[in-house]
């Protein structure tokens, strides 16, 4: 029959392997917190330079740019990129240090877990120059867009003009959660459906209700070299001098008054032009 263990010598030993391992811990505790330490300040020093290096070479344009979107605005809140770069790089470089700290505590789990933050960081910082880069030429194309609707006096252009907008700014969006390693696939596929929807829609909807403006700019193209400013003419019985042409309508001082026509009559009705 086999003798049961000292259960002294057993508590004995468990505790002194205990206590062998805590006084061998405690040195590579106290060197991860003056790495740390010493991380923090390194870090908050970079940070400063960057800011201030930034500041000076006018960096912060690019932000003020961006605080002029009205979809910014809207937000009530200021872009300063220098104070994004100088936070973003005081974590990389907080992270690198507590990386060298988990490394000291020789802790596997904790050090893979913050290596996968750092190795995430570039990834973020491309997708936010991606999301910027984008979200300043959806704006262009909005302004764009905008000024040509003006230019042939289409009512609609801010509407059209905050499509285009949104469209590439989801687009940007996307393209920014995808540089980050964000799967986007089912996002893709469920805006691609809804694009296809709303273009099919609208363009049959916006098509049936701007065919008499699509009309007058048909017909400007066609008869603003015939017309011009000064000439007297008659359209319909009505006689006037041509005091406006423009992408849609034609308009005639008759005496005291003024008389609008729209361009495609000019291409329906007996025009009379009198020297």
């Amino acid at each position: 029959m086999k003798e049961l263990p000292n259960i002294t010598e057993v508590l004995r030993n468990t505790f002194q392997t205990l206590i062998d391992q805590f006084v061998e811990f405690v040195p590579r505790i106290l060197g991860a917190i003056v790495i740390l330490l010493i991380g923090i300040g390194v870090a908050r020093l970079m940070a400063f330079i960057v800011r201030r290096v930034l500041a000076q070479v006018g960096f912060d344009k690019i932000g003020s740019r961006l605080n002029e979107i009205s979809i910014i605005k809207q937000l009530n809140t200021e872009i300063k990129l220098s104070e994004i770069i100088g936070k973003v790089l005081y974590y990389f470089v907080l992270l690198v240090f507590i990386t060298a700290a988990t490394e000291t505590l020789g802790v596997a789990a904790i050090t893979d877990m913050v290596s996968s933050l750092v190795s995430f960081i570039p990834k973020v910082i491309a997708a936010a120059i991606m999301l910027q880069v984008g979200v300043l030429v959806a704006d262009t194309l909005r302004e764009a867009v905008l000024s040509m609707c003006q230019s042939f006096n289409i009512s609609s252009g801010r509407l059209l003009s905050m499509i285009v907008f949104v469209f590439f700014l989801v687009i940007t969006v996307i393209s920014a959660l995808g540089q980050a390693g964000i799967n986007t696939e089912l996002l893709e596929s469920s805006f691609n459906l809804i694009i296809g929807g709303v273009i099919f829609a609208f363009a049959v909807g916006y098509g049936i209700a701007s065919r008499d403006v699509m009309s007058n700019i048909l017909s400007s193209f066609y008869s603003r070299s015939k017309y011009k400013e000064g000439q007297v003419i008659q359209i319909d019985g009505v006689k006037g001098e041509i005091i406006k042409v423009d992408g849609t309508s034609l308009t005639l001082q008759t005496g005291d008054t003024t008389t609008v026509f729209p361009m495609q009559v000019l291409q329906t009705k007996k025009v009379e032009i009198f020297n």
